[in-house]
């Protein structure tokens, strides 16, 4: 889901939301509080799914990725993703799992959580890419870049995360781990947590989770090309005028950028004309 051209919000450091006199000063509404950047995002995700913006597969750093109640909410809103994680997380190896619950005593509730113990435990995705065979590695080119086409080694494996499951009666479900090592390096350089379907190829996990390029050269066409970043004020009010403007600006540019070859094949047939809201006043209009 690609929620950058539909809307935007600004991050506001605790620092800021904590500060009456900022606060004051910038004009920020007493509404806005202060928010994580990844409850920010899911807070966009559902803003996005209520207006009816056709849904399509998540992507993000481990900045994202690495915080089990984002993932955990988009599978509850029915979104697959293919998110960065970083090496230390905590992981099942294939075939893996928590201990069963303890057997019951006959005394008190019976036990519900899953158990792990000194020989029985997850492992971090570092440690799982190292154990990894030779033949779990493939090399696979994933689009063509400036001078060359991209490539690099990739191994892919099904997994369940660990992350407190030992306070769940059931485990994770399983999910794809995508691990990246590049031939010449010393230990992996990324991976990335999956919920595409078991059935998914390696080539196709690697295009999905190599697409996040797309979403950075957007933000920095935005920031460079169309003026973004050259804001310059310090109020809520005004930072979100020039905001607006911009990606409204860079959504007529992807949609003309569209019309041309190669391109069109993904908007076949006439675009429709933009509808003006009915509710919608220009400013300083006379109230009907």
């Amino acid at each position: 889901m690609r929620t950058s051209l539909h809307q935007h919000r600004l991050y506001l450091p605790q620092t800021w939301a904590d500060d009456p006199e900022r606060r004051r000063t910038a004009g920020v509404p007493a509404a806005i509080g202060f928010e994580t950047k990844p409850q920010l995002a899911l807070g966009q995700v559902r803003a996005a799914l209520a207006k009816g913006v056709p849904c399509g597969l998540v992507l993000s750093d481990a900045g994202y990725g690495i915080d089990t109640d984002f993932r955990t909410e988009l599978t509850e809103l029915g979104l697959r993703y293919v998110v960065g994680v970083q090496s230390s997380i905590s992981l099942w190896p294939p075939g893996q799992e928590p201990l069963p619950a303890k057997p019951w005593s006959g005394v008190g509730r019976p036990p519900k959580l899953r158990r792990r113990d000194a020989e029985h435990k997850p492992v971090s995705a570092l440690d799982l890419a190292k154990s990894l065979s030779v033949q779990a590695w493939r090399t696979i080119t994933w689009r063509e870049g400036t001078n060359a086409p991209l490539a690099s080694r990739f191994a892919a494996v099904r997994v369940r995360p660990a992350h407190r499951d030992d306070w769940r009666s059931d485990p994770h479900a399983e999910e794809w781990l995508l691990i990246e090592w590049p031939k010449g390096e010393k230990e992996p350089t990324k991976y990335w947590l999956s919920t595409l379907p078991k059935r998914t190829t390696r080539t196709e996990l690697v295009a999905a989770a190599k697409g996040r390029w797309r979403i950075e050269r957007d933000y920095r066409e935005l920031k460079q090309e169309v003026g973004l970043g050259h804001f310059e004020g310090r109020g809520w009010r005004g930072f979100h005028h020039h905001a607006s403007l911009c990606i409204a600006a860079y959504g007529f540019l992807v949609a003309e950028r569209c019309l041309f070859p190669p391109e069109h094949r993904f908007q076949p047939g006439p675009r429709p004309t933009p509808v003006v809201p009915a509710e919608y006043r220009p400013r300083g209009a006379r109230a009907p």
